[in-house]
Parts: structure tokens; C-alpha cells; sequence
């Protein structure tokens, strides 16, 4: 790999922004200063003025459909999106085909991205109700956590047995994430638009069967049961401003029991946008109105939110184009997530050093992802160099997804990714990619679980 310095850059790390210069040594940082001089003739010299560089981002919740749903998206071509998105790290989620309730699957799809991914990788093990035995074998130090769909589920993955969640719950002091949404209150919902439209029910009603209340009672008894057992529960995709007021920031990230994550679509997309944008924008939770919006980006700001995530979920067009209940939900996202994010910078929202704390800081905290997530010596070098004033719009042609479309296709960003380094190698470079390395597998610095 050789030495890589980065000159004259904008470094945005624990809330700071410091002009000064990174020096990489193979995969790790080892210097960080005002001014760095080469170090031999061989040094690979990057002026970077005028550029931030910042952490690689850290996506704490994915779906990249390998294996068994090849047909909308691989581990090889979601995370060459994602690098180029800036994401250097992914945790996947356990509902492919199989899914990955064993140990024996959960270790094949390790081995897999082994092979293929751009970025680095873990992969959640994934609780039903009759695998506690399999669950609690899980490494902690090897594997991200425990991923149980309390609704939306595929398969036999919706754990809907209370008496098997408490003992989950009471069992593990792994990292328990959560999608929180009541079925029974959503199939109520949806008999009465089947009734009324049936298989065509207008996209706008989506919030409404997935409603503010589905969300709301599913969370509300996770965080209940995880208070009752103690268990380290971490809630996915909120997206509702009442689910926020079940969350604190009264004390530091690191001594929180339970935490929260927002996606970029539930900031980004209201109610109004489903006129344009129809079953390109249909998530499961959904997305729902201008006050939601307000009251997540509130909750975001104030700490009581502490990851932004993409959920990032692909399906075909053919697939998303379907009736309302045969369209599939979720979207492709890593690879505008940070550029819409900044676009938040841009108009003011959020500043640049919360954005990182936002996706790259607290991720790996929350996580405990070892030496990643910062720019700090002896960490790994995972970092990206952002041009803040190049101009560009997502268009069919430079959309990187397998499925070849955005929810985003027609925006105009403000900010390029210029240079994504994944443990100290170039991977991706104002458009051109390095085929030859692949990422490496999460390792979690945990030694109480």
C-alpha cells in the first residue's frame, strides 16, 4: 500500500473542523498534524484544499439482497455504490433467502462479501421465535448484533411470541436492533383500504395503514420490555415525532441502554411527495407527514436521536411499479445519503461536525466497531474527501445501483465525493474504482458480552 498524505484538507473529527494534514502508513492512520512533510519519494501526495475529509461513514442497517435476491442487488454492487456514496462500512441485514438464522448461514454470508465487497462488512443474526438456542451462540466480538422484525417481517422472521421476545431480551446482553411496527393494527388498517380500493389502493394511504399508531405501540413495548430486562436495544428507522419523546438525551451515548436511528427518507420525503414520487418512495415504516419531518430532525439535533442510516433496500422497477399491494417497500439509497445529508448542511439544517457524529462517530460507538468511525492515530484509515461546492444531478447514468433507479433521480447535490479510502486504500477516485482490494470484516470491541 505505501504511504498516502493528505495535504492541506478540512479535518471534521469530535465535533471539530481543523485544517491540517493525514498521514497513512498501509491500512492505519499514524499521523495527524498542522503540517506534515513526505515522507520518502514514494509517498502518494493528495492536495486537498478547499476539501473536508471526514470519516468513512458507517450504515448501521442495510439490505444488499445476497444471497437468494441476487436479482435486485449483490454485496459487490451495493457496496461499490455505497464507497462511492462515501460509506466505508455496512452492517446487513438477516432476512435474505435463506435467511440468517443459523450460525452456519450467517457464516456463509460472511464468506461471501469476503470475496465481492468494496466496503467493510458485518451481517446481524436474525431472531424468530424458536431460535434462542441458535441466537445465543452468537459471537460478539465477530458479529454486529441481534436483528428482530417486531412487523414487517419476510419468512418466519416476525417474532410476534411475547413470551419468546422477554427471553430474548433476558438472554442476551448483545446489541438487540429492532423494526418496531404493530401488525395487528396494520392489518386492521389495510382490511379497510383492501375494502374500499381493493389491490389499487391509492399510494397516499400508506401512512395511513402504516400508521403513527402501528409505530408507536411497537415501540413503546420494545423500549418497555428492554427496560424490564435490561437488555441494550437499539430501535431502527424511526419515523413518527411521537416515537421521539421515548427517547432521552439526558446522558452520554456511551452509558445509554437504549438508542435510535433515523434514515435519510424519513427526513428527507414527507406525504406531500408521494403525488410525484408514488411507490418509488413506499418504506416500510412509512414515510409520513411535515411534522413527523420536523419533530425527527428536532429529535435528531437535541440527542435524543443518535444515527442517521439509509435502510438502504432495493427492489426492480418492474417490482416497484406493481399495484400498491404488490409493490414492494424499500429503495436504494447509500449512495446519496451523505450527498442529500450535506445538502441539509447546505440549507442549514444540520452542521457538517453533527453529520459526522450523526453517521460516522456514533455508529461505531454504538456498535462498539473497533477503530473505526474516527480520524484518529493507529485508527484504521476509512475516510472521505468531499468537495462541499461541485454541483451535480442524480441521473439514470451515473446511478450505480442494480436496480438502476433512485428516489432521488432528478436532484441536484451540492456536494461530490471526490475520494473514499477503505483501511488505508484508495477504492474510490473522482469516478474510478480499485477492483483489486476488498473490504475486511468488522471486528467489535466488546468484553462484557
Amino acid at each position: 500500500m505505501g504511504l498516502i498524505l493528505i495535504k492541506n484538507t478540512q479535518i471534521v473529527n469530535e465535533g471539530k473542523i481543523i485544517e491540517g494534514d493525514v498521514l497513512i502508513d498501509g491500512e492505519f492512520i499514524v499521523d495527524i498534524d498542522i503540517s506534515i512533510s513526505s515522507k520518502s519519494a514514494e509517498t502518494t501526495v493528495i492536495d486537498a484544499e478547499g476539501k473536508y475529509l471526514i470519516p468513512g461513514v458507517i450504515d448501521d442497517q442495510v439490505h444488499f439482497r445476497e444471497p437468494g435476491l441476487t436479482h435486485k442487488a449483490t454485496n459487490e454492487t451495493e457496496s461499490k455504490a455505497a464507497v462511492a456514496g462515501g460509506i466505508t462500512s455496512y452492517i446487513e441485514m438477516p432476512n435474505t433467502i435463506p435467511q440468517a438464522t443459523t450460525q452456519e448461514l450467517l457464516e456463509e454470508k460472511f464468506k461471501s462479501a469476503s470475496k465481492t465487497s468494496y466496503a467493510n462488512y458485518s451481517f446481524m443474526f436474525g431472531g424468530t421465535n424458536d431460535n434462542l438456542d441458535e441466537l445465543l451462540k452468537t459471537d460478539p466480538k465477530k458479529v454486529a448484533g441481534i436483528k428482530l422484525f417486531l412487523g414487517s417481517s419476510t419468512g418466519n422472521m416476525l417474532v410476534d411470541n411475547e413470551e419468546v421476545l422477554e427471553k430474548i431480551f433476558s438472554s442476551t446482553k448483545m446489541l438487540i436492533a429492532v423494526h418496531c411496527e404493530d401488525e395487528a393494527t396494520i392489518k386492521d388498517n389495510l382490511e379497510i383500504y383492501l375494502k374500499e380500493y381493493g389491490d389499487d389502493i391509492p399510494i397516499e394511504m400508506h401512512p395511513k395503514i402504516r400508521s403513527e399508531e402501528a409505530c408507536y405501540l411497537s415501540s413503546s413495548k420494545a423500549i418497555k420490555l428492554a427496560k424490564k430486562t435490561g437488555a441494550r436495544l437499539h430501535v431502527f428507522h424511526l419515523s413518527t415525532e411521537k416515537e421521539t419523546k421515548l427517547f432521552s438525551n439526558k446522558i452520554p451515548l456511551e452509558k445509554k441502554q437504549i438508542t435510535s436511528e433515523v434514515c435519510v427518507h424519513h427526513l428527507w420525503f414527507n406525504e406531500n411527495d408521494y403525488k410525484t414520487k408514488g411507490t418509488f418512495i413506499k418504506w416500510n415504516p412509512a414515510v409520513k407527514t411535515e411534522k413527523d419531518n420536523a419533530g425527527l430532525w428536532k429529535a435528531l439535533l437535541d440527542d435524543r436521536i443518535d444515527v442517521i442510516a439509509t435502510d438502504h433496500a432495493p427492489h426492480t422497477l418492474e417490482e416497484k411499479q406493481q399495484v400498491y399491494t404488490k409493490a414492494p417497500s424499500g429503495g436504494p439509497l447509500v449512495q446519496h445519503a451523505l450527498p442529500a445529508m450535506l445538502k441539509a448542511y447546505r440549507q442549514g439544517k444540520i452542521s457538517i461536525e453533527k453529520i459526522v457524529e450523526k453517521m460516522c462517530h456514533n455508529p461505531a460507538k454504538i456498535f462498539k466497531i473497533d477503530k473505526r468511525g474516527f480520524i484518529k492515530k493507529g485508527y484504521y484509515a476509512d475516510l472521505v474527501l468531499v468537495d462541499i461546492a461541485s454541483p451535480w444531478t442524480v441521473k439514470k447514468e451515473n446511478i450505480l445501483y442494480k436496480c438502476g433507479w433512485s428516489p432521488f433521480e432528478g436532484t441536484t447535490f451540492y456536494s461530490k465525493i471526490t475520494h473514499t479510502f477503505v483501511n488505508g486504500n484508495i477504492i474510490y477516485k473522482n469516478g474510478t474504482f480499485n477492483d483489486t482490494i476488498k473490504g475486511k470484516r468488522l471486528e467489535f470491541n466488546r468484553t462484557n458480552e
